[in-house]
């Protein structure tokens, strides 16, 4: 029988994930010791691409102070465009400005409006993810590409699935999320693929007022916990 043979250099790639467990766990064991003193959070997620001159970059501000004079914190990606615009309206409003930062080939950076000891960097996706989720009272999401809907997606999943509590996820920018939601009712939910009651996951909106308002009213009604 032929001996199977590997590509030179497989056991060395088998050893160095092995290795790579205590560098996952390092951030995790760093990233529960830093967030669990937060308190009540929403993330803001969009787009890292978005100028400051632009209506979502101002809209985005506007909405991260209106959340900190609610009595929240906010928490971002820490890096440019939509995630500085929520640090730096967290920061206006005197609250509690997170960023969970990672390093990207091409805009990531971190912002200046981070508090110095809430700004935390993540080699790994997964880990600053679970971040996100667990330690967010509610999700803003911003026009974005990929990485946000990849945010927005993988929490809806998480709460249809039960493996996390319900929190507000909340779609800023009709004319932006309309397609998509029009698409989502078109043809996951005609298809069968979701269930109607899936689409009460999700909120529409366009002002800053009506992002405090589902967040006060969720919470008035459940009461702020963990996620999982």
């Amino acid at each position: 029988m032929r001996k199977e043979q590997h590509p030179k250099g497989w056991n060395a790639i088998k050893t160095n994930d092995s290795w790579a467990i205590f560098k996952i766990m390092g951030e995790f064991v760093n990233g529960f010791e830093k967030m669990s003193k937060i308190g009540p959070c929403v993330s803001i997620f969009g787009s890292a691409r978005t100028k400051s001159d632009q209506k979502y970059y101002q809209l985005a501000e506007n909405i991260a102070r209106r959340i900190v004079e609610a009595g929240y914190g906010v928490i971002t990606g820490g890096g440019p465009g939509i995630m500085e615009a929520g640090n730096k309206g967290a920061h206006i409003g005197g609250g509690t400005s997170v960023g969970l930062n990672i390093e990207l080939p091409f805009e990531q950076h971190d912002n200046p409006y981070i508090d110095s000891d809430k700004s935390l960097d993540f080699d790994y996706f997964f880990v600053r993810k679970v971040m996100f989720v667990k330690y967010s009272q509610g999700f803003v999401v911003m026009p974005g590409g990929f990485g946000t809907l990849d945010e927005l997606f993988e929490a809806m999943t998480l709460i249809q699935t039960h493996k996390i509590e319900k929190f507000p996820i909340i779609l800023v920018g009709t004319e932006f999320w309309e397609g998509l939601i029009e698409w989502v009712k078109s043809t996951l939910l005609s298809h069968g693929n979701i269930s109607p009651e899936d689409l009460n996951l999700i909120h529409l909106v366009d002002s800053e007022d009506e992002v405090i308002d589902i967040l006060d009213s969720f919470y008035k009604e459940s009461g702020l916990s963990p996620n999982f």
